[in-house]
C-alpha cells in the first residue's frame, strides 16, 4: 500500500494516513463492484461523490473520507444488503437508512452508509434525495451527476455540506452561473457560499 510493506504495527503517521485512505478506497470499490455485478441500482453520493468530481477539476484538492455514502432505492435494499454482506460488510442499526461496518470489528466511522434514493433525507428538507437514475458511470463506479450532487449538498445545508460545496467551488466546477439553474431557495444558499469563500 502506497509503496510500503503491509505492516500495521509501527507505522509512521504518514504511513497510517496513507493506509487509511487506501482502505477507504478499497471499501468503496468492493461495495460498488458487488452491487454493479448484481445489477442492483445505486449511486455514490456524499464525500466520495464530491471527491470524484473535484478530482476531475484538480486531483490535489481531493479531500479524503473514511466512509462510503451510497444511495439505494428502498425497494432494492434487501437485495443490496445481501450483496454487501456477501462481500464482508455487516449491517447495524441506524437512525436513517442503514449502516454496514466492514466486518465484525469494523467501525461505524468507516462504514458504508445507505440513504434512500428519491426520499427526503431529513424531515423538513425542501427536496428529496436524487434517484439512482440521476447518476453516471465514472471509471470505477456510478456517481451522482454533478447537478444532482449540488442540489443534495445545498438541500442538506449543513456545515459539512457547505465545506464540500466550497470544494467544488474552489476547483471552478460551481460558480455564479449556476444560480439561474437552481430553485430560488437553493440559489440563495449557493449565493451565501459564493459570498463567504472562507466560511
Amino acid at each position: 500500500m502506497c509503496g510500503m510493506e503491509d505492516q500495521p504495527l509501527g507505522l509512521t503517521l504518514l504511513d497510517r494516513m496513507c493506509r487509511a485512505w487506501e482502505l477507504a478506497r478499497e471499501r468503496l470499490i468492493r461495495a460498488t463492484s458487488a452491487l454493479e455485478r448484481a445489477a442492483v441500482p445505486y449511486a455514490v453520493a456524499g464525500e466520495n461523490a464530491v471527491a470524484e468530481w473535484v478530482a476531475r477539476g484538480d486531483e490535489s484538492a481531493v479531500r479524503g473520507t473514511p466512509h462510503v455514502d451510497l444511495q439505494i432505492r428502498r425497494s432494492d435494499f434487501a437485495a443490496a444488503a445481501s450483496i454487501l454482506e456477501s462481500v464482508g460488510f455487516l449491517q447495524c442499526t441506524a437512525l436513517r437508512g442503514a449502516v454496514f461496518t466492514d466486518g465484525p470489528d469494523g467501525s461505524i466511522r468507516s462504514g458504508v452508509y445507505i440513504t434512500w434514493a428519491g426520499e427526503y433525507v431529513q424531515p423538513g428538507d425542501p427536496y428529496p434525495a436524487a434517484d439512482v437514475t440521476d447518476a453516471e458511470m465514472a471509471k470505477h463506479f456510478r456517481v451522482l451527476r454533478f447537478e444532482a450532487l449540488v442540489r443534495m449538498l445545498l438541500t442538506a445545508n449543513g456545515r459539512l455540506e457547505g465545506m464540500l460545496a466550497r470544494d467544488v467551488i474552489d476547483v471552478g466546477l460551481l460558480d455564479a452561473t449556476w444560480l439561474h439553474r437552481l430553485p430560488a431557495d437553493l440559489a440563495a444558499r449557493l449565493q451565501i457560499l459564493l459570498d463567504t469563500p472562507d466560511g
